[in-house]
């Protein structure tokens, strides 16, 4: 969608669509309220910047949104489409990274109380797991932080290709 269009939406559609980016109100609403924007690069710095402040409760709030690394979403809409598209590096037919993903996945959920969330979009099966397991050694605290990073990574992707058609044009950075 082009910025002219991103900018005219209704309050409720354009509320709709950051959502679908990531599930956090406090972005979604400061996004909003700030059209109009000059370009999609303006957007992205904005939505960045937001980003590095959201807390460990907005966080957490967000990871229900998103399917465990190596398993399909089973829901409808806009998000449930992304998380399809963006795990498409894990081959569902590879048994062995299934394994290694639902153990992993486990163990992770057992240390830290909360899915695994990993940028998926451009990464293999095997770099997912490989992450996940080198993970699994953080503390709490600096696995918050990377969890935070990685959903302002998502969130940052899905932007992007909300504001460019998918054809990724303007600057992400988290």
């Amino acid at each position: 969608m082009r910025i002219e269009e991103f900018n005219a939406l209704p309050d409720d559609d354009v509320a709709a669509a950051l959502r679908a980016c990531v599930g956090i109100d406090s972005w979604v609403h400061l996004l909003a309220v700030g059209r109009p924007y000059d370009d999609a690069a303006q957007v992205l710095r904005t939505a960045g910047a937001q980003a590095t402040s959201w807390t460990p409760a907005e966080v957490e709030g967000a990871l229900a949104d998103h399917p465990r690394i190596g398993e399909r979403p089973t829901g409808s809409g806009t998000a449930a489409d992304h998380s399809r598209r963006e795990q498409g590096g894990v081959d569902p037919a590879n048994t062995a990274l299934a394994d290694r993903l639902r153990a992993g996945n486990q163990a992770y959920e057992e240390r830290f109380g909360r899915i695994y969330l990993v940028r998926a979009k451009g990464r293999s099966g095997d770099e997912l797991v490989a992450l996940l397991e080198e993970r699994l050694g953080n503390d709490p605290d600096t696995e918050l932080a990377v969890t935070r990073e990685q959903l302002a990574e998502i969130a940052l992707l899905r932007l992007t290709d909300l504001l460019t058609g998918g054809g990724g044009s303007a600057t992400v950075t988290a």
